[in-house]
């Protein structure tokens, strides 16, 4: 139903900004980021609904992360700043028909966009 795809993944410098965007065909109650290191559990990282912005953010990242949203475009970003190696991670964008956080209420997930901070 809904096709998802993340772009704007590389490899930066601890301190640097980055920002990934995911591109969707369809829009449902809001998009989350998440985050999967190697030997970590996947981790969301922040959430915005479509219909009023409504962000959310988990503690590692707040104050450095910021979520948002084109709705004619049907696209988020997740502006990432003062990036830390332990940023380190495989970025996916996901799509949620609920307002509901855990990572098994989104129902269509991107192929995962790769982040690399390097000190």
């Amino acid at each position: 139903q809904v096709e998802l795809v993340e772009s704007g993944g590389g490899l930066v410098q601890a301190g640097d900004s980055l920002t990934l965007s995911c591109a969707s065909s369809g829009r449902g109650y809001a998009m989350g980021w998440f985050r999967q290191a190697p030997g970590r559990e996947r981790e969301l990282v922040a959430r915005i609904t479509w219909r009023a912005g409504m962000t959310y953010y988990a503690d590692s990242v707040k104050g450095r992360f910021t979520c948002s949203r084109d709705n004619a475009n049907n696209t988020v970003y997740l502006l990432m700043t003062s990036l830390r190696t332990e940023d380190t991670a495989v970025y996916y964008c996901a799509s949620t028909p609920r307002d509901n956080f855990l990572a098994e209420n989104y129902n269509f997930w991107g192929r995962g966009t790769q982040v690399t901070v390097s000190s």
